[in-house]
């Protein structure tokens, strides 16, 4: 069977940049030596448009920090890496994760929604009586309505009874706290944007970094497979919900607005799929777009995985792109009472204030989950074409695996389905990298949310898992305590981070929570505030978990990068492997240029808007194939038949 390999990741969360690990180092920039640190600190503040890489090597001061009497951080200023780490470092560090929701997504504090009001005439004998433009007035002319007209253009309107309005207000939102993108980052204002809703320029960015951390040029990739062996897992779990897309729409005729021609086509919940299909790759392949609730990534993952593993395609960008942070959406979970709320939170922690840095606290008391924004994506091989190409080998994908609750009598409640997937997943381990891989190497990704149902049922899980495989001290990680709930690529998150303990050797804490809640099963597991530091060669595996509503529970195993080459060594010959080291030696480097430039700014995404557009007359059918002139290889149609003993 062929092995999905990860050669390249990338995106943004809350955290950072995906691609060189940016985020990840984020997450852990407590523990990490001082080169990385000041280097994660200084790409963030190029990011956050504080500083401005200048050719020389320095960087320019942008923005310069407000109420401090240093002024050699004052705009126009400019500083080596090293001072624009120890200025800027504070300001970085409170402009990612978790913090207060920004004035540039809503006003937490005064929120605009319309109020109903019903008004009656103070003198019920006259009726109400009020001018209108004619050209206003309601058709058909409502019960109780007379007119009399003033001139050519306006209506005196008097009113028999009451006239129920919406009137224009203000209200205090209960959810004041979100994963954002990094302060200042604009990804609209890397490209033209074209008014394009917020969802999707993310997913051009994320496809963008994924790509270009592979170190090879994608033609050059293309040179190797067919036009169709290229395949595309992409989606948003709720669609595109801003102004540009189906926010706007849904809205602009209460609003007394039109609804624009776009809404409805960017608003779809499959358009990052499609986006990348046209703009990014220009993809002639598979387009795949599967919605799964919070197990979103994880759904499209394991398409993918399956079409590799069947040699329907060798090459595939597999992620996903939410940009949740509107009050409509908010709102929703808000009334579910999914999601922490400043009062609940001052009941909760007996806080006087509001820390909104640790709204997500999974695992310890805690009153409802996070939103989270974030675009993931990560471009898997097929081995054999990692080893032709000399790909980098960040790790290997063996299984995802998907299970339904089965009967239930609340739809988002819990139910069997994720105890199946978890048990397979470590039966799985166990058959690719055996017993001791699994009770000393592994670690898992929690879904770990931040509500109180799920602190108690996905611990009994693990739990459960664990002593049923003789796990001691199982290593739990959750991700959202940094980042929020990102929901489609919230498994993408959390493969971001397992990717990066492989290299780190870091397993990242729950800094949210001073200790685990009294009605945690961790019997058998380890859970707490403090990050772990292991070797890295003693983590090969990581679990990644989803819990979403509505019964979509899923599983995957991630496998290393020293396992996955242990494991190609076995299947390739010495010479294969020497001349692929050798090959990949070139990639590397390449993707490390790649991530120092995109560490001082460049990182526009790739856009590609009416670029090489394929004509009809370009097209070449005859009975064995598919040519496209200007695509390399051709498309060979079936001509086998699979169903030979029952014809």
């Amino acid at each position: 069977m062929r092995l999905p390999v990860i050669v390249g990741m990338g995106g943004v969360n809350a955290a950072g940049r995906t691609s060189g690990f940016q985020s990840f180092r984020r997450m852990v920039i407590d523990v990490l030596p001082e080169a990385q640190r000041r280097q994660t600190l200084v790409g963030l503040a190029v990011m956050m448009g504080l500083v401005a890489a200048e050719a020389d090597g320095r960087f320019r001061v942008v923005h310069g920090i407000e109420n401090t009497d240093n002024t050699d951080l004052a705009e126009g200023t400019v500083l080596d890496a090293s001072a624009v780490a120890a200025g800027f470092a504070e300001v970085v560090c409170a402009g990612t994760l978790v913090r207060r929701v920004a004035p540039e997504y809503f006003n937490v504090d005064a929120l605009h929604w319309q109020s109903n009001a019903s008004l009656s005439p103070a003198d019920t004998s006259a009726g109400l009586q009020f001018a209108m433009p004619l050209a206003q007035v309601p058709e058909p002319l409502p019960e109780g309505w007379s007119l009399d007209l003033v001139g050519d253009k306006e209506a005196l309107v008097t009113v028999v009874g009451s006239v129920n309005v919406k009137l224009d207000n203000q209200r205090d939102f209960p959810v004041k706290a979100a994963g954002q993108l990094p302060s200042g980052f604009a990804i609209s204002e890397l490209y033209n944007s074209r008014f394009q809703p917020r969802g999707l320029q993310m997913a051009l960015f994320g496809a963008t970094d994924a790509l270009r951390s592979v170190g090879i040029e994608w033609k050059e990739i293309l040179r190797h497979v067919n036009p169709d062996q290229v395949g595309v897992y992409s989606s948003s779990g709720f669609g595109q919900m801003d102004q540009s897309g189906y926010g706007g729409m849904q809205q602009s005729r209460m609003k007394g607005d039109r609804v624009t021609t776009k809404a409805l086509v960017m608003g779809i919940n499959s358009m990052p799929t499609d986006f990348i299909n046209a703009y990014v790759l220009a993809n002639v392949g598979i387009a795949s777009s599967s919605v799964a609730a919070c197990a979103t990534f994880l759904s499209n993952l394991r398409i993918a995985v399956a079409d590799i593993q069947a040699g329907k395609v060798r090459v595939a960008m597999v992620g996903n792109s939410e940009a949740p942070i509107v009050p409509e959406l908010m709102d929703g979970f808000a009334t579910m009472g999914a999601l922490a709320t400043d009062e609940n939170m001052i009941r909760t922690y007996g806080d006087a204030a509001v820390d909104h840095r640790r709204a997500s606290r999974p695992f310890g008391e805690n009153c409802g989950f996070t939103m989270g924004e974030a675009s993931q994506y990560f471009v898997l091989m097929d081995d054999a074409l990692a080893v032709e190409l000399g790909a980098p080998l960040l790790g290997s994908i063996t299984d995802v695996f998907i299970d339904a609750d089965g009967i239930k009598k609340s739809i988002t409640a819990p139910g069997p389905g994720n105890h199946i997937t978890m048990a397979k997943a470590a039966a799985a381990v166990v058959a690719v990298a055996g017993e001791e891989a699994l009770r000393s190497k592994s670690f898992v990704l929690a879904h770990g949310s931040s509500t109180p149902q799920n602190r108690v049922t996905e611990s009994q899980i693990f739990d459960q898992v664990a002593a049923a495989f003789e796990i001691e001290d199982w290593p739990v990680v959750a991700v959202k305590a940094y980042v929020g709930h990102t929901i489609a690529p919230a498994s993408g998150d959390q493969l971001v981070v397992a990717l990066g303990a492989f290299v780190h050797g870091i397993l990242p804490g729950i800094p949210t929570i001073e200790a685990v809640a009294d009605d945690v099963h961790q019997q058998r597991l380890l859970i707490g505030p403090e990050h772990v530091q292991r070797n890295p060669e003693d983590l090969e595996v990581a679990i990644l978990n989803s819990k979403g509503f509505g019964g979509n529970n899923a599983s995957a195993v991630v496998l290393s990068p020293a396992r996955t080459q242990r494991m190609l060594e076995r299947r390739y010959s010495a010479e294969t492997m020497a001349a692929y080291y050798a090959r990949r030696e070139i990639s590397e480097a390449a993707a490390s240029a790649y991530f120092l430039a995109a560490d001082r700014g460049d990182y526009a995404p790739i856009y590609r808007f009416g670029e090489g557009m394929i004509a009809d007359e370009a097209i070449v059918i005859d009975k064995l194939r598919v040519t496209i002139d200007g695509l390399p290889g051709a498309i060979e149609l079936p001509t086998d038949n699979p169903y030979a003993d029952m014809s």
